[in-house]
């Protein structure tokens, strides 16, 4: 090599050693003019022939990588994108080409232009909207992003459950032995049966265990609520006009059901003291058509909190067709086939449940009915809590009333309303007592009091929960698909 063309090229090394790590790298950059005699280096003469520059594979490399990082550096970032997963493409290698051998001045001005569109593409590519921040996107679409379920798993246990085959063949022995006189339908048990676990007072510390209390929490029932449950007892509704609790017959009828034991209890007053859901709005209360009921049927298709389901002597819900074909889609995952187990499922015809009757006789078994109704409400709210859990919307619920229960013998009557109390992802279940009394007592001065709060239950508070339920139901993604839980 001549000594100017050595001279040269070390100056050139020199330079490139220090490549810039933003800005436009060209030629000039690399190979500098000789324009004037005082930049002219030592040994050349003005007019003499130059020979082309040369420079070694390395440099070569060097300028092919910046020139890629350049380009990388255009292109616009993604948004934050906290519970999306989106293609990792930081923390990619760059990719570096093979060592090629010296080219002449032209092709290298040549090789520091833009790359063609044909080169492969090394960037991340640009961010869809599903990309972006899942409350960005809830914001403006009302649903959560199509990946959101799949990614964080957190709801997988709210999908619904196959039975276990043990539990489907107990059952199957259970209706085969038992004598066709003394049996009930083989997802129940006899009254006697089912009330045996909870004539233990520790039930109610069983209950306790998973969180659910007997009792008020400190803070109670929000201000609201408690106004409501004040102006349901004195809301004034219709009641039957030719019954027992007649005031012209009712002191003698009384005499006629006291000491007598459950079932006739059931078949004189139950009735009276809570009123049918269906039978109102066969009477004429259409916006009671979209509820249903069951008498002592088992909660087979919840998905319990203790051993045993709850089995309610009486209990409210909503029907399947209360609610749209596009919202029953969206609870399809989560509620599964006839014979599934679900969060939000009472009976296999009952979604949400949110009210329950237990009828004893004497004022110990009354304790037994507080026990089986705050079983049975602890489903209800856990219900709920999990559907608004679901969309991030739990808060709304916290100390707010989303069930009632009502415990009653041959003359006294306990009203309660059950509620839930929500700490970050924990969920403690409270019952707030709104009124104990004997309805027997001056001369039946109260005696439609349980009647018409109950009237007050379906009529005021009802639609307003339901018109909840179906916010919330609305605001499930469309596209949640998981097979069903075994």
């Amino acid at each position: 090599m001549a000594p100017r063309d050595s001279v040269t090229a070390q100056k050139i090394r020199r330079q490139s050693v220090g490549l810039p790590h933003q800005g436009h790298l060209s030629a000039a950059s690399i190979s500098p003019r000789l324009t004037s005699k005082a930049d002219r280096p030592q040994g050349i003469k003005k007019g003499q022939q130059q020979h082309p520059l040369r420079r070694s594979a390395r440099l070569d490399r060097l300028i092919e990588v910046h020139e890629l990082r350049l380009k990388a550096s255009r292109q616009p970032l993604p948004p934050p994108a906290s519970d999306i997963k989106v293609p990792d493409c930081a923390h990619s290698p760059p990719t570096f080409l093979p060592p090629k051998p010296p080219k002449r001045k032209r092709e290298a001005e040549q090789q520091l232009e833009p790359p063609s569109p044909k080169r492969p593409r090394t960037s991340c590519p640009r961010p869809s909207l599903q990309d972006v921040d899942s409350i960005t996107y809830w914001t403006q679409t009302s649903h959560w992003p199509q990946g959101y379920f799949h990614e964080n798993g957190e709801m997988s246990h709210l999908f619904a459950r196959k039975k276990s085959t043990d539990s489907l063949r107990r059952k199957r022995s259970d209706s085969e032995s038992s004598a066709p006189s003394s049996t009930t339908p083989s997802d129940q048990k006899s009254r006697e049966e089912k009330s045996a676990p909870y004539r233990d007072p520790r039930y109610r510390i069983l209950l306790e265990a998973v969180g659910s209390y007997m009792d008020k929490s400190e803070l109670d029932i929000t201000k609201e609520s408690k106004a409501l449950c004040r102006d349901m007892l004195t809301k004034e509704q219709t009641t039957p006009k030719d019954s027992i609790f007649s005031d012209d017959v009712f002191e003698k009828a009384y005499r006629k059901f006291q000491d007598r034991n459950e079932a006739r209890v059931i078949q004189d007053i139950a009735q009276l003291i809570v009123p049918s859901a269906e039978t109102l709005a066969t009477f004429g209360a259409q916006h009671l058509d979209k509820l249903t009921e069951s008498i002592n049927e088992g909660w087979n298709n919840s998905i319990p909190v203790t051993k045993r389901r709850p089995q309610p002597d009486y209990s409210v819900g909503f029907k399947r067709s209360a609610f749209t074909d596009d919202q029953l889609k969206k609870l399809q995952p989560f509620v599964g086939d006839l014979t599934d187990n679900s969060f939000f499922m009472g009976t296999w015809y009952m979604y949400f449940p949110f009210f329950s009757s237990e009828v004893k006789c004497g004022a110990a078994a009354l304790d037994v009915a507080d026990r089986q109704n705050a079983h049975s409400m602890t489903l209800a709210v856990r219900g709920v809590v999990e559907l608004f859990r679901l969309v991030k919307r739990e808060q709304e619920l916290h100390r707010e009333i989303l069930a009632f229960s009502i415990s009653h013998d041959n003359e006294t009557v306990r009203i309660y309303s059950h509620y839930p109390v929500i700490e970050g992802k924990k969920t403690m279940f409270y019952r707030h007592t709104i009124r104990k009394f004997d309805f027997t007592e001056q001369d039946g001065k109260e005696k439609w009091t349980a009647y018409k709060f109950t009237k007050s239950v379906y009529n005021t508070w009802m639609p307003a929960h339901f018109k909840r339920l179906c916010s919330a139901i609305d605001a499930i993604p469309p596209d949640i698909h998981f097979e069903v839980l075994e």
